[in-house]
């Protein structure tokens, strides 16, 4: 299982630069609403775009899905891993969750 990161300490982190976040839902999840700044990236495209999209594989790095029964973040992760990146945290709570507290979310592709 893939360590978690908390909404406080997301924040804090995204705040101060110094994690990357992915949302893992895609498509017409990610243009309904995402953290500002997210890359997005699905499961199923994991091997032919996380190189591209995620240059260094020892960059701290935090996946979310929607909510926590939502399996989306931790498929991303453990492709991640496996491909070999170090430091992958999954926010469990999800966009739900961060939405849900009042902070920023963006639209749109």
């Amino acid at each position: 299982m893939t360590e978690l990161i908390t909404r406080d300490e997301l924040k804090t982190r995204i705040d101060a630069g110094e994690v990357t976040v992915v949302d893992a839902l895609g498509g017409a999840c990610y243009e309904q609403q995402h953290l500002p700044g997210t890359t997005e990236l699905t499961e199923d495209h994991v091997e032919a775009k996380a190189n591209a999209l995620l240059l260094d594989k020892d960059a701290a790095m935090a996946l979310y899905g929607s909510n926590a029964a939502c399996g989306n973040g931790q498929a991303v992760a453990s492709k991640l891993q496996r491909l070999g990146y170090t430091r992958v945290r999954k926010y469990r709570e999800g966009i739900q969750d961060w939405g849900g507290a009042g902070l920023p979310v963006k639209t749109g592709a």
